[in-house]
């Protein structure tokens, strides 16, 4: 295996019950040391190994097998998109031990394409592989309590909110309490993404209400704030601590789903640009990160930049990176993760980028194809689709990057492909 042994700092750790009881099923050997990087770089020829079987474990897998490296994904589903292009597939679920162990024997290095794989997996495979991002990078933004404290603790702001625990926590704040972080918006603090899990209030009975249709589970009540646009960071940090950054991208939701993102950030001025890839970058230091790190945050009416949350892993929003920059977000993924030279992050091409759901594959309730030859004629489209067998409503199946020689041209050929394949973007 072409890998070496080191051992890591004491990194924060914040783990809910429900991952506690599982670390205790999968307890690894106690003479385990965790791993941070590997001593010396992991060669191509190799195999990698990804936890999960989604478009960015598909996506992975193309950087990986492009560089020389054999790619390993472990996935239950039988029809997922990386387990599709993967040189070897294992049929299992995230906390099958004989498959991690399998995983881990094969794999000089492992990482993992979303936050919600059990961060317990991740420390039962530190026994035989190195691991990135580590399990305990991943355990915080499974929660988003642990996010904001540490965020906090970075020293990077983040919205007023109040912590409820329990429903007897919620018995105990008193209605001024609730009224100084409303109206807001109330999120669940586990397995919560693309807007589920989350509830506007506008009141203390609301808060209430809404509290216990998400079945009493610890929550986190974030304060709405005036906010003007959003944008996020993406970052590679190295095993040495060198760190790689993108340009600032700005995103647009529609009903908690990214729908578009604009690089570089057009309405981001160069202080903001330099203050959102600060924190970003203390963010990760303060983890000890190793691999690719999302941080989202949110742009003020008045200027101010507060972090929304983390994601521990390439995402959506650094697809553009493929068409548009020297290094993709999934090389840097595969660089940063086998001890290998961050790549430059220069952007050759203004970008926009197009999240394409399921509902662009109905007209009301008549299935019909979307207009793929008009999309192949636009210059400036670089389809991307993920091999999904089944189109949803909601369902992310692909997205397409726009490039051109200025910003404005990307934005508008974006526009115009949004208004033939019936993408809101408002």
């Amino acid at each position: 295996m072409a890998s070496g042994h080191g051992t890591n700092p004491t990194l924060f750790h914040c783990t809910a019950p429900k991952t506690a009881r599982f670390v205790h099923s999968l307890q690894p050997s106690p003479t385990m040391n965790p791993q941070h990087s590997p001593i010396s770089p992991i060669l191509p020829g190799a195999w990698l190994g990804m936890v999960g079987g989604g478009q960015l474990g598909r996506m992975f897998c193309f950087a990986a097998q492009s560089m020389g490296y054999r790619v390993a994904v472990l996935d239950p589903d039988q029809t997922s998109p990386a387990g599709a292009v993967a040189d070897k597939h294992i049929r299992a679920a995230f906390d099958d031990r004989a498959a991690l162990t399998e995983l881990g024997r094969l794999c000089a290095a492992v990482s993992t394409e979303f936050e919600n794989v059990p961060a317990a997996s991740l420390e039962f495979l530190v026994a035989s592989t190195f691991v990135s991002p580590a399990a305990s990078c991943v355990a915080v933004a499974q929660d988003r309590v642990a996010e904001k404290r540490f965020i906090a603790q970075a020293g990077v702001p983040v919205a007023p909110h109040v912590v409820i625990e329990s429903p007897e926590a919620l018995e105990g704040i008193d209605d001024d309490a609730l009224a100084a972080v409303l109206p807001g918006i109330l999120k669940t603090a586990r397995l919560g993404y693309d807007g589920k899990g989350q509830v506007s209030v506008r009141n203390a009975q609301e808060v209430r209400t809404a509290y216990a249709s998400l079945s009493g589970v610890p929550c986190v009540l974030e304060k709405h704030m005036p906010l003007k646009y959003e944008v996020s960071v993406l970052i590679a940090r190295g095993g040495d601590g060198k760190t790689a950054v993108f340009p600032l991208a700005q995103n647009s939701h529609v009903g908690g789903i990214l729908a578009k993102t604009v690089v570089p950030a057009p309405n981001a001025s160069d202080t903001l640009v330099a203050q959102a890839q600060s924190a970003a970058q203390a963010i990760a230091a303060k983890l000890g990160y190793v691999g690719v790190l999302c941080v989202e945050f949110f742009v003020l009416e008045d200027g101010t930049l507060i972090a929304n949350e983390m994601a521990p892993r390439p995402h959506n929003s650094g697809h553009y990176t493929v068409d548009a920059c020297a290094t993709s977000q999934f090389e840097q993924q595969v660089r940063a993760m086998t001890g290998m030279p961050l790549g430059d992050t220069r952007q050759h091409s203004p970008a926009a980028m197009l999240n394409l759901l399921g509902d662009i594959w109905f007209e009301g309730e008549k299935a019909r194809p979307p207009a793929w030859t008009e999309v192949a004629a636009m210059s400036a489209a670089r389809l991307h689709l993920y091999g999904k067998e089944e189109a949803r409503p909601g369902r992310k199946m692909g997205h397409i990057s726009f490039t051109a020689a200025t910003l404005e041209e990307a934005r508008t050929a974006a526009r115009d492909c949004a208004r033939m394949l019936h993408i809101p973007l408002e």
